[in-house]
């Protein structure tokens, strides 16, 4: 589904092709010379990038996307999110050099890093304390149920990423270090140590800057991962020498996973030795990718294509942070969303800072669902650049939810609902052939909608009186409802009498009309399109809603 699209991809506007282009230059200057790259440009503007790769060898090798995962916790928003959105650059990528081009998407984690301190909420916190230093992945597991920590965090990472059906080459930087990947780059920045410094001391406070080395060695003694000056190097051997404060003057070689790098020389080595062609990161790292870029280019290497995110902001504008837990986990967007309006909400403006609450998430999901329904009347050009596409790769679904997320919240409020089965009854009218087999994402956001009410709707709920000019709209909204057939399940009939009482009783802007009746009916600022709502609710009940809203019933 993402070949013959070329033309289409070249022009479309959303930033995952926009990235797409700038990855494609970038691949094709690091590959090819200047005379190379011009007659590869002109192929694969033309929609014959299948010709470009059989005329230039060098571009059949895959195009690498790396994202990073640091296992001392579990998987977690922001873990989602660099996924997703790499996900969503590669399909642009695939669909802009008409599917032709290999791919790889590796997600790499740093699990060769010592443990710094004990995670809370974490069982045998003891057992933890006493490995403290060690690699993670020599860190006992406190959960029992694999060889270390750092293990049992990874395979929690790839059961996360496998359950939102990423497609990725999982990497460990443990395995990686000690098979020898790593080892020829090892050996040049070995070799090119002092380069790297007067990259790195420049950027570090003077007591730092006295012991700094980027080979941080694994002790023979403790198996701790040792923070400690180079002494001496020893180019031809392949080793250096250090003051190990359990055993006194060591020498290590470099390679086999002896030792570890810091992590912006690591950075630079992973983006050297797998030949990482894209990778994006959070804006706090901006001082970081310039580093690493530059060390990169001190190993023989080619810095990486990519863009800062924006990080995310908490209801009150402040950075989110994982001590601060003011943020949304993804167990909790989960509980009240579905994973399509979370990668929704990733897509929506990388680069500028959003809050990420629990307030976000009902706009999140109706936003998705308009997207849908969108998506099948645009033309190709408008759908390519629809999020939709991008988070579906190139094959949204055809149908959703007949109704909104947020119709369905005020549902549960009006109904009293506990369970879904109770919400089902109320289609029963509204829907007959409708069934949790036949609905299942209407099912789904059932589920969601119950759990989202409890939480939060329910106790922010705020019902007022009707003041003179509401009471009579209101009453005049009841008759007129009442004239229509009792089990009327036209939506669009009964917003038609809405909008007639509104006007009939001269509210000015009508706006305000349909704002009372949330407040009076609802208690809520807004509210779903009230034909529709009535329609499902089933015309009675909001008859006796109406009647019960008008008399004040239902402020007190």
């Amino acid at each position: 589904m993402l070949q013959n699209l070329e033309l289409l991809a070249r022009d479309a506007k959303s930033w995952p092709f926009e990235q797409a282009r700038n990855l494609l230059a970038h691949v094709l200057k690091k590959r090819l010379s200047d005379g190379e790259r011009d007659a590869a440009r002109l192929l694969i503007d033309a929609g014959k990038a299948d010709e470009a790769l059989a005329t230039f060898e060098v571009l059949r090798r895959p195009v690498i996307l790396e994202t990073g995962y640091g296992p001392s916790g579990l998987p977690h928003m922001g873990t989602f999110g660099e996924v997703a959105r790499t996900t969503m650059v590669r399909n642009a990528f695939r669909a802009l050099t008409g599917d032709h081009w290999p791919t790889r998407l590796i997600a790499f984690s740093d699990d060769m890093d010592g443990l710094r301190k004990v995670p809370e909420g974490i069982p045998h916190p003891e057992m933890l304390a006493e490995d403290l230093h060690k690699p993670l992945t020599v860190v006992r597991d406190p959960f029992g149920t694999h060889d270390s920590f750092g293990a049992h965090n990874n395979a929690r990472l790839r059961t996360f990423l496998d359950g939102f059906g990423f497609e990725y080459e999982f990497f460990s930087s443990t395995e990686q270090y000690r098979s020898g990947r790593f080892d020829q780059t090892l050996l040049t920045l070995l070799a090119r140590f002092d380069a790297a410094q007067a990259i790195m001391l420049p950027t570090l406070g003077p007591e730092r800057r006295e012991t700094y080395s980027p080979f941080l060695p694994i002790s023979p003694v403790t198996g701790h991962v040792l923070q400690v000056p180079t002494l001496e190097r020893d180019v031809e051997r392949g080793t250096i020498i250090f003051d190990d404060p359990a055993g006194g003057r060591t020498e290590l070689p470099v390679t086999g996973g002896h030792v570890k790098l810091q992590w912006k020389p690591d950075w630079a080595m992973r983006w050297t030795a797998l030949d990482v062609d894209y990778e994006m990161s959070g804006k706090d790292l901006i001082e970081s990718v310039r580093e690493s870029s530059k060390l990169c280019r001190v190993l023989g290497g080619v810095p990486p294509e990519g863009f800062n995110f924006e990080l995310f902001l908490d209801v009150e504008g402040k950075k989110i942070s994982k001590s601060k837990g003011n943020g949304l986990t993804m167990d909790e967007w989960l509980r009240y969303g579905t994973p399509e309006s979370l990668s929704w909400y990733m897509f929506q403006s990388p680069k500028s800072a959003k809050s990420l609450h629990f307030n976000v998430i009902p706009r999140a999901i109706d936003d998705y669902l308009a997207a849908i329904e969108a998506y099948k009347t645009q033309e190709p050009a408008k759908q390519i650049d629809n999020a939709v596409w991008s988070i579906h790769s190139g094959t949204p679904p055809t149908h959703t939810s007949p109704v909104s997320f947020g119709l369905l919240l005020n549902l549960v409020g009006v109904a009293n609902a506990s369970s879904r089965d109770q919400l089902w009854a109320y289609f029963a009218k509204y829907l007959p052939e409708a069934t949790p087999q036949s609905e299942p994402l209407l099912d789904r956001l059932m589920g969601h909608a119950l759990n989202y009410y409890e939480d939060f709707v329910k106790p922010a709920k705020s019902y007022r009186r009707p003041n003179d000019q509401e009471k009579a709209a209101l009453t005049d909204l009841a008759t007129r409802l009442k004239a229509l057939p009792a089990d009327t399940t036209d939506g669009e009939l009964i917003q038609a009498e809405v909008y007639a009482v509104g006007k009939d009783h001269a509210f000015e802007p009508l706006r305000g009309w349909f704002g009372a009746l949330y407040e009076v009916l609802l208690g809520s600022s807004q509210g779903p399109r009230f034909g529709s709502f009535a329609a499902i609710y089933g015309l009675p009940q909001t008859i006796a809603l109406i009647e019960a809203g008008a008399a004040g019933e239902l402020a007190a």
